[in-house]
């Protein structure tokens, strides 16, 4: 079992890296033309679409459904709430916009695992 929970961690670890790559692309682009809530939702929304993929796929070696779709869509409004909430409060002390996510991936990032491996994970869900 130990096993399995360290092999499906690293595999979300490398999709972790490249969703944030792109994320984070996104977000460093776009947050110097408009909005950085914005830029950073924006960042967001497509780094969600290309996690989901590889998190079915390749992390947990599952179908994609329209069931898995919300739960992890559900993980990911939970997610994005602490990720934009922090990312003011980091904008807030004095962080700049081009760092200010920084922290917050490292905060965020480890919660979301916890999230998105239940929606895979757990059977009596029903996903």
């Amino acid at each position: 079992m130990k096993k399995i929970l360290y092999s499906s961690f690293i595999r979300f670890i490398i999709v972790g890296i490249l969703a944030t790559g792109i994320h984070y692309g996104l977000y460093y682009i776009l947050q110097r033309k408009i909005n950085v809530n914005a830029a950073y939702s924006i960042g967001y929304i497509a780094s969600f679409i290309v996690n989901f993929y590889l998190t079915a796929y390749f992390t947990f070696a599952k179908k994609p459904s329209w069931k898995k779709a919300f739960g992890f869509g559900g993980a990911h409004l939970c997610n994005y709430i602490i990720h934009i909430s922090l990312l003011n409060f980091f904008l807030w002390i004095g962080i700049s916009k081009s760092l200010a996510p920084i922290p917050v991936f490292c905060i965020a990032i480890p919660l979301n695992f916890l999230l998105v491996r239940f929606v895979f994970t757990n059977k009596s869900a029903n996903f």
